[in-house]
């Protein structure tokens, strides 16, 4: 195709598609445009109209990204990545700040004077034991990658919650004197809805219940691992597994079913970490 115009005589002298008046023999090389020396904009190969620049200046921009794109995947498990990075600040923290542990554990008798301690003993580890937070992050990636896609990052936070405070309720119970941390409790929580998610839907659960099974042994025999927290996280995640399945068909009536559970885990907290004080109030 050619471009501009020519001279009259049929001479094939071609000029400029923006300045007809200036003869010129070079083209695009995307388009084929004639171009005079002023609109000649050099390219990697050759030289290209300024129309063509523009175009692919715009084919290579990219619109900007908030977040990575693995984060930006339908069904990324965000929530999970967040829970462990949350837990290895905390225990960088730890190593950093001294006295820091002592202040975020669970320890019942003080619950009702520092109760960021129900939260923050859930991300705290031992600094002690350096295979504390690898194995319960490993077990929080492992799980969380196969729940949190089935649930929904809302209902997965929740549940996690949820499963950890009913951990700190059977501590409470069942070693009031006790000083207690780690995401364990919840984890347990975690293995347990899985198992009834997997059971209620026909898969195959006998390996998932192997592992529950030996993890909760080990909690009763290994030394220093506090088997109330794990019993306490997988009771509350076996009822929040069977609300899941019940109302499975009623997404609203699950958020009350967990808010509910929420709430009773909660108040079994506060009231048995300090009983005497609370009723003495009343």
């Amino acid at each position: 195709m050619t471009y501009g115009a020519q001279t009259p005589g049929g001479s094939g002298q071609e000029y400029c598609y923006r300045h007809p008046d200036r003869p010129t023999g070079v083209h695009c090389q995307r388009c084929g445009r004639p171009l005079c020396t002023h609109c000649q904009i050099l390219a990697p190969v050759g030289v290209q109209c300024s129309e063509c620049v523009r175009a692919g200046g715009a084919a290579r921009r990219r619109p900007r990204r908030r977040l990575p794109a693995f984060l930006k995947r339908p069904g990324a498990p965000v929530v999970t990545y967040a829970l462990i990075a949350a837990c290895v600040l905390l225990w960088l923290l730890q190593l950093v700040i001294p006295g820091l542990t002592s202040y975020v554990t669970f320890f019942a008798p003080l619950t009702h004077a520092q109760p960021w301690r129900i939260l923050t003993a859930g991300f705290a580890h031992s600094t002690t034991n350096l295979l504390h937070l690898p194995l319960n992050m490993y077990t929080l990636w492992l799980f969380g990658m196969i729940l949190e896609p089935m649930l929904g990052r809302a209902r997965f936070l929740v549940v996690y919650v949820v499963t950890m405070l009913g951990g700190w309720a059977a501590v409470a119970l069942l070693a009031p004197t006790g000083s207690v941390l780690g995401a364990s409790g919840a984890l347990f929580g975690l293995m347990a809805v899985l198992l009834l998610l997997v059971r209620h839907g026909g898969g195959q659960y006998t390996q998932l219940l192997v592992l529950l099974g030996v993890n909760l042994v080990f909690g009763f025999l290994g030394s220093g691992v506090s088997w109330q927290a794990h019993v306490g996280g997988l009771v509350f995640g076996l009822a929040a597994g069977e609300l899941l399945v019940l109302l499975r068909r009623r997404v609203v009536w699950q958020w009350v079913a967990l808010a509910g559970l929420g709430v009773v885990a909660l108040a079994l907290v506060w009231t048995l970490t300090d009983p005497v004080a609370l009723f003495s109030r009343l």
